[in-house]
């Protein structure tokens, strides 16, 4: 699922369920620690992020249930396929993080996973959860602007 955009991002994997069970106020980019067999793993593709979210532990963030295959070729120091990954943020990032899930009761979930300028990251988002009313007007609405652009396209 790799595609090459206009800005030089290599994107992996993206999280298109988070968009359905949250509402994003806020993304961060962060580096990632990985070993050369995830990274393999990743120049491959073969990562899913789906169910994942990231947590702070004395001030360091890291990553939960990110799934990144094993990679067949690699020797006897292979990785753990869920293993928790440390995410790399600076010093305010991670303040101004914490205090968020703190206070305000956010969660931090990736959104994207990309290569930039060769170096792995990923996207995070302080995001809320939605309720079952929430999705229920977003999908009205998406479906009232698939039909008014049809309409449209219909009429001209």
């Amino acid at each position: 699922m790799s595609s090459k955009t206009k800005s030089g991002l290599k994107i992996i994997s993206l999280n298109r369920k988070a968009h359905y069970n949250y509402s994003f106020k806020e993304f961060f980019e962060a580096g990632i620690v990985l070993t050369g067999s995830e990274v393999k793993s990743l120049r491959a593709g073969k990562v899913n992020i789906g169910d994942s979210y990231a947590y702070d532990h004395n001030s360091e963030f890291f990553l939960v249930n990110s799934h990144i295959s094993s990679y067949k070729e690699s020797s006897y120091n292979d990785h753990s396929p869920t293993r928790n990954r440390k995410l790399l943020l600076n010093k305010k990032e991670i303040n101004k993080l914490i205090g968020r899930i703190k206070r305000e009761g956010f969660t931090l979930i990736p959104t994207k996973l990309y290569f930039k300028k060769g170096k792995a990251k990923i996207e995070i988002a302080v995001a809320k959860g939605k309720k079952k009313h929430d999705k229920r007007q977003d999908k009205k609405n998406k479906d009232w602007n698939r039909d008014k652009a049809r309409i449209f396209r219909k009429s001209s």
